[in-house]
């Protein structure tokens, strides 16, 4: 399982930040999707005064598609205009950096001119064209690690997107496959990925996901963010990620492993109280 030998960034500079396994933590959080402009802004907003007053730094998230739902009669969004625009003036608005996924190579270039961070979908992380079109953008790059990737695979695809000469990348991990409709995480994999030298995220809430537990649809157990959360931290990584929505049983994606809106501030302190005691020991070493 050894690491790639090319050199890698230990930070990679998002908007006005930089992020790295040794800095603070760093929070990327949002809506699964985009189901209106007044639950972006609602989400947005709310957001925006936990981790200002959590004094940490943070980029909204919303997908403008999801091209991978358990059923076809699934809701997709409403469009990618639509949803660009209101991306847009959102990241306006809260003066924050954006995140997107693209699904399709020729996404990428419209979503780079509104997002600061195009994500590849974990189902989608091997597919060359697409990380490259990604890559080739500029922006900073999010590879999901596919639940059915170890570890010490993900760097292949770290080296697409850094062969088009773009090395500002970030991997997340998101549990992986368990037998039939269930995710573990295997904590060991964040130190393996970091080993690569880009900066980790951990996806808290995905790693909760039942894939396909419902029969038509995707079940979850949010309960369980906060405690992945706070255990990926105590391993030490750059920064986490999860989705929220105000009602999570109304949501139209991935409803029953969001966070709900009002439990995120005292997830956000949890998390942030283990970090610093990890990486403050460290620095004391």
């Amino acid at each position: 399982m050894p690491a790639a030998k090319t050199s890698r960034p230990k930070t990679v500079r998002i908007g006005n930040f930089s992020v790295g396994n040794d800095r603070p933590l760093f929070f990327i959080a949002g809506p699964c999707i985009f189901e209106s402009a007044e639950l972006l802004a609602e989400v947005g907003v709310a957001l925006k005064r936990v981790f200002a007053t959590a004094k940490a730094h943070w980029v909204l998230k919303c997908s403008f598609d999801k091209a991978n739902r358990t059923s076809p009669k699934a809701y997709r969004g409403r469009g990618m205009a639509e949803a660009l625009e209101a991306f847009a003036k959102m990241k306006k608005d809260l003066k924050v950096p954006f995140l997107t996924d693209v699904h399709l190579p020729d996404q990428a270039e419209k979503a780079a001119a509104v997002a600061d961070v195009l994500q590849i979908p974990a189902f989608l992380c091997r597919q060359s064209d697409l990380l490259e079109a990604a890559g080739r953008t500029g922006k900073v790059v999010n590879v999901k690690k596919g639940q059915f990737l170890s570890p010490w695979e993900i760097s292949n695809a770290a080296d697409k997107v850094a062969a088009t000469g773009n090395r500002n990348i970030l991997l997340t991990e998101r549990g992986s496959s368990f037998g039939y409709g269930n995710l573990v995480v295997d904590m060991r994999g964040l130190e393996i990925m970091a080993k690569t030298g880009y900066p980790v995220v951990f996806d808290a809430t995905h790693s909760c996901q039942h894939p396909g537990s419902l029969g038509d649809a995707t079940g979850g157990q949010r309960e369980f963010a906060p405690t992945l959360a706070r255990a990926a931290a105590a391993v030490g990584v750059a920064g986490v990620f999860l989705e929220t929505h105000p009602r999570p049983e109304e949501a139209l994606s991935d409803g029953p492993n969001s966070v709900r809106l009002k439990d995120v501030a005292a997830m956000i302190r949890g998390v942030q109280a283990v970090d610093r005691a990890v990486k403050n020991g460290r620095n004391t070493r």
